[in-house]
């Protein structure tokens, strides 16, 4: 084992960076009509489409089709050597397949070709070699061929497996753009993660209602406000006329500025301290958004109303934060 120096590691990775970038720089000549083609080829798919691919290859197409999946274009792997031993009962005439091979002459994915080929499914292949068996028996070939692999003895997948995902990515995000794929579509197939309640849950879904509401009439005194923050613990109460509609807000905030101005907490009408026309959100939107007019404001509840104004609820960062919104 020799000995390496810092600067040596570095020398090293940043090599491996720039070598694997210019080989991400040269797909862009390679959008072509091939591109072009897999494209309308999976638009026009009416079942699923297959990515298959042997060793690194392999890992890449899981990869690319999980993309797929979540962008709205139905995807699954197949790997290539369980294929012969049954699972090519997976694919079928309604598919389109996606075979990815550097050498494009695996012999795990050139000898499921024959029967992919008779089942009439349309094939698509990632290759470096665009003489290779498999570019030639596919419909497009992707070329994700590279000069130099990063590995300095040449031998380890490296800037072809980089150019490979890439090329996927662009495959998947062109998809993406062509069917209006939109955020909430994207938040469908992620429920369960941050990113899915981000995008689906709504301030009706976490929002305080009913007598867990901190609310007290026009006409109430500091102290009497006061304790309705105390006893609902939301950081603020509301403050609503006879038809039950807001007219303002009073908070922690509000509290210590008044506290400076010597005012009678006994006496003073909530109407002369509280805050007009203060920020609210109405129970249908995102929760997400809800967050977004917190932190710019830099307040820590919200006010939920109707379109016609009247109180329905209250929320406040803690909920966003049990909610996992944060």
């Amino acid at each position: 084992m020799t000995e390496q120096s810092s600067q040596d590691f570095r020398t090293s990775a940043i090599r491996a960076i720039r070598i694997e970038s210019e080989a991400i720089d040269a797909l862009e000549e390679r959008i072509n009509d091939h591109f072009i083609k897999a494209c309308e080829v999976i638009m026009a798919c009416k079942g699923r489409v297959v990515v298959t691919g042997m060793g690194k290859s392999g890992h890449i197409g899981n990869k690319i089709a999980a993309t797929l999946a979540s962008t709205g274009t139905p995807s699954f792997f197949v790997h290539p050597g369980e294929a012969s031993h049954g699972d090519l009962g997976m694919i079928t005439s309604q598919d389109v397949v996606i075979a990815i091979s550097n050498s494009g002459n695996t012999s795990e994915v050139v000898t499921i070709l024959p029967l992919i080929k008779r089942m009439g499914a349309p094939l698509i292949s990632m290759t470096g070699n665009a003489d290779s068996t498999l570019a030639r028996e596919a419909v497009a070939n992707l070329d994700v061929s590279v000069e130099t692999e990063a590995c300095p003895l040449g031998l380890a997948p490296t800037s072809s497996t980089t150019a490979t995902l890439v090329m996927g990515d662009a495959l998947a995000v062109a998809l993406l753009d062509a069917r209006g794929f939109s955020s909430e579509d994207f938040a469908l197939s992620h429920p369960g993660g941050s990113l899915g309640r981000r995008l689906l849950l709504r301030v009706s879904d976490i929002m305080h209602t009913g007598h867990r509401i901190p609310k007290v009439p026009e006409g109430t005194t500091l102290s009497g406000a006061l304790l309705e923050i105390s006893q609902k613990g939301l950081g603020m109460t509301t403050v609503v006329d006879a038809n039950g509609k807001l007219t303002g807000v009073f908070t922690d905030g509000d509290l210590r500025r008044t506290l400076d101005k010597n005012v009678d907490v006994h006496t003073t009408p909530i109407e002369q301290v509280m805050t007009h026309n203060g920020k609210t959100i109405q129970a249908d939107h995102l929760a997400a958004e809800a967050l977004n007019i917190m932190e710019e404001m830099k307040i820590n509840a919200l006010p939920v109303t109707s379109e016609q104004g009247e109180l329905v609820g209250a929320i406040n960062m803690h909920d966003l934060l049990r909610a996992g919104v944060i």
